[in-house]
């Protein structure tokens, strides 16, 4: 059974978080003398900790509690919270998917976690039997999954997702950056169901604004008070609040472009799939394409001298490049310069 405070590190447990000036006052004033700010400028005041405008409004846009709302200084700082919260340094373990997203092995290095590698099978899928071995196992406490997976493009089936979830006593942390570029529904509406559940999402891919390092986890609200805890005290800043509000505030316009990004991903994967370099495009859920051809290096070199920059894949994948959708003119050049390829 799944028992929050007997995972949190004991010392994350007993810790009393730092106390900002913010804290200690609760309503409207006109006045703040309270937090060693300049009086002068435009941006001299400390931003709001908790951001609770912004919560306010992604709350009413994702139909999620506020209090069931955290948010990171992009998804990188959730992850690195999850293994610092759960995870006992050199002594417990987590556990990934591979080939993945390669910050859970990098976040797992930097805090001296110990990190399981399970191969997805050969369309990328998870096969629940490879990790069972390990549900039982007393000193893993964290599960990373990717859906829609990066760089593979697939969304994982949902049925063992959920079976997972299910099956471990540690905390499963559902990263779904790409989720709306999918019809697959998200399982941020099941947290509730799901007391050891956190579902990341984001405001890098779909909603354009990868620049204001913004990401959102959702999740029961005692473990958002751990991640409250343990977060810097001003984490994300007012500008970047301020921009995310204004995005959310025209919510039309995102719908456009993903719409657009969606339509330009099946002309984009139409086209490949005609060209002599490839040897197959697979299916996506997400904004990009990963594609295996006969020679990626050959392929990024020749691409790199013209100009345009794609992702070789070729480490994790054997021969397979991964190009993110552009807008139709840059699509359209990008297949102009592959098809002068001689392989």
């Amino acid at each position: 059974m799944f028992d929050l405070e007997k995972l949190v590190r004991s010392n994350v447990r007993k810790l009393t978080p730092y106390s900002c000036a913010r804290d200690d006052f609760h309503g409207k004033a006109d006045i703040f003398l309270d937090a060693n700010e300049n009086p002068f400028g435009i941006l001299n005041r400390y931003p709001d900790p908790y951001q609770r405008e912004l919560k306010a409004v992604i709350s009413s846009i994702k139909k999620v509690p506020e209090e069931k709302i955290f948010l990171g200084n992009g998804s990188d700082e959730i992850i690195d919270l999850c293994y610092r919260i759960f995870c006992k340094p050199g002594t417990d373990k987590a556990l990934t998917f591979f080939p993945s997203y390669g910050m859970y092995e990098v976040s797992a290095s930097v805090t001296d976690v110990e990190i399981i590698r399970i191969p997805l099978d050969s369309r990328f899928r998870i096969n629940y039997n490879d990790l069972v071995p390990w549900l039982s196992d007393e000193r893993l406490k964290l599960i990373i999954i990717c859906s829609p997976n990066n760089p593979t493009g697939n969304c994982m089936d949902r049925s063992v997702v959920e079976k997972i979830i299910s099956a471990f006593n540690g905390v499963i942390l559902l990263d779904e950056a790409y989720i709306d570029f999918t019809d697959q529904p998200s399982l941020k509406d099941s947290i509730t169901g799901y007391p050891n559940l956190i579902v990341m999402q984001t405001f890098s891919k779909a909603f354009g604004m990868a620049s204001v390092r913004v990401g959102m986890a959702f999740t029961n609200p005692e473990i958002v008070k751990y991640l409250n805890k343990m977060k810097p005290p001003y984490n994300i800043s007012t500008v970047n609040q301020k921009a995310v509000l204004r995005k959310l505030a025209n919510s039309g316009e995102y719908l456009t472009q993903v719409r657009k990004i969606r339509e330009e991903k099946e002309r984009l994967s139409g086209e490949l799939v005609k060209l002599p370099l490839t040897l197959e495009v697979y299916p996506s859920d997400t904004n990009f394409l990963l594609v295996r051809v006969k020679d990626a290096g050959l392929i990024y070199s020749y691409l790199v001298s013209r100009g345009i920059i794609i992702r070789n894949r070729s480490s994790v994948i054997e021969n397979c490049i991964r190009i993110t959708v552009g807008t139709k003119a840059e699509n359209t050049r990008l297949l102009k310069a592959l098809k002068g390829i001689e392989i």
